[in-house]
């Protein structure tokens, strides 16, 4: 299959909008720089050509950028087959990412914000190869850290985030303050 090696800049760079997808829709691999994009149209005209399911595996280390690669793929989804949805597609199936990286996602000495979890997310698409739905399933990888930590490295953000809020009236029943 197709490989495209990606790197974070750590910073935005003006690659990503609508007129760059544009630019992308409709090309050949490889008649265009290598990008995200140009993996996208690839999956996206292979899965209208031969009616078949697709699959892009994004991958990497901690902080490589695979959510904001997933969102970008999706936002080109969301694009290209001019799906009729009110808000971004991206925007809905990204909307639960808050919960899942808090209850996934723990300070490690290389980021901050380190998932230790997986995701497996599946977009539907009707006969117009219009965006119907999104389903995101996540895995856990590390239980041990719920029971250790290595040193400088936080356990998962949700029990940071229980604990700072023990005092909140709707979470009194936790038992969450010091006995």
């Amino acid at each position: 299959g197709i490989i495209l090696v990606a790197i974070n800049p750590y910073k935005q760079l003006p690659i990503y909008g609508d007129a760059i997808i544009h630019a992308y829709s409709g090309q050949n691999m490889g008649d265009m720089d290598p990008h995200i994009f140009a993996v996208a149209e690839e999956a996206y005209k292979q899965m209208a050509r031969n009616n078949k399911n697709q699959s892009i595996i994004v991958s990497g280390e901690s902080g490589a950028g695979k959510t904001v690669s997933a969102k970008y793929t999706m936002r080109y989804f969301a694009t290209v087959s001019k799906s009729s949805s009110n808000a971004h597609v991206e925007d809905k199936v990204l909307a639960s990412n808050p919960i899942t990286e808090a209850v996934g996602n723990a300070k490690t000495t290389r980021n901050d914000n380190s998932s230790r979890f997986g995701k497996y997310t599946e977009i539907s698409f009707d006969r117009n190869y219009q965006i119907i739905g999104a389903n995101m399933r996540t895995y856990l990888l590390e239980k041990s850290r719920v029971v250790f930590q290595v040193e400088n490295e936080r356990n998962y953000h949700i029990f940071y985030q229980l604990c700072a809020s023990a005092m909140q009236p709707e979470f009194k029943h936790l038992k969450l303050g010091r006995s």
